[in-house]
């Protein structure tokens, strides 16, 4: 079925059900019992994403490496969990306000628009909610966000309110992104580093052996895109400093 006025008359007659609007314009009711991940092909954003004069959030288009393009976000929050899904080699795409939930709770017809929809290598999804933690602890709010989670794991997939991380992971995961396009360090760089990079070399001894006589500061980009693509690991919670110890993925 699709239609362009989303009107929840399975809902109304208790059925769950996602709303999903395709880049050809097209609005399709599916009925959660039958939602899929393959639904999500082709999808675009539920809201349009717009800026105006004076609003308080700021929202904006991430080019992300999983997707291999542009992924919408509406406040900075959001926009740090997006870094962290980008930079996890688990997940395999990501998209924005992927659905608009429609589902009868305690008799009222409830509506919801999820942040994210992330799909994983191993094929779960997770849907996610941003939510600042100060909030969380508004009745309305924590009802608002409990009755999509209780329809998303009724069906079998998992559903994650998230209100932030540690602030040293995301801001090393900041300056990773900086690596994470393709082109931006040489190919022949990268893999170069990876021959050389030895499991458990501190990143300052990597770095030395990697510049071989030419500047270090043209050693770390390379390690740095290693480390973004998930074949070397280091403890992000510790600032980026010589001592990262740095761990070949196996």
């Amino acid at each position: 079925m699709a239609t362009d006025t989303p009107s929840g008359g399975r809902a109304k007659r208790g059925e769950p059900v996602a709303w999903i609007r395709y880049d050809d314009e097209s609005v399709h009711e599916v009925p959660f019992t039958q939602l899929r991940a393959a639904d999500f092909s082709w999808s675009v954003p539920w809201r349009k994403f717009r800026s105006v004069r004076g609003q308080t959030h700021y929202p904006g288009r991430y080019a992300s490496a999983t997707m291999n393009g542009p992924v919408m976000y509406e406040s900075r929050l959001e926009l740090a969990r997006l870094l962290l899904a980008d930079f996890d080699p688990i997940v395999k795409a990501i998209y924005a306000q992927p659905c608009r939930m429609v589902a009868r709770v305690d008799g009222k017809v409830r509506r919801h628009v999820p942040d994210f929809l992330l799909l994983t290598v191993s094929g779960t999804v997770r849907v996610v909610n941003v939510k600042p933690a100060t909030r969380l602890a508004d009745p309305k709010v924590a009802e608002a966000l409990a009755w999509p989670g209780a329809v998303i794991e009724r069906h079998g997939w998992e559903y994650e309110i998230w209100s932030g991380a540690d602030r040293t992971v995301l801001e090393n995961v900041r300056f990773l992104a900086a690596y994470r396009r393709s082109g931006v360090v040489p190919q022949a760089d990268i893999e170069r580093a990876w021959q050389l990079v030895q499991d458990g070399d501190q990143l300052a001894v990597a770095e030395r052996r990697v510049a071989a006589g030419r500047l270090r500061c043209e050693a770390r980009p390379p390690i740095m895109a290693l480390i973004w693509s998930g074949r070397l690991t280091t403890d992000l919670s510790r600032p980026l400093t010589g001592d990262w110890v740095l761990r070949r993925a196996s």
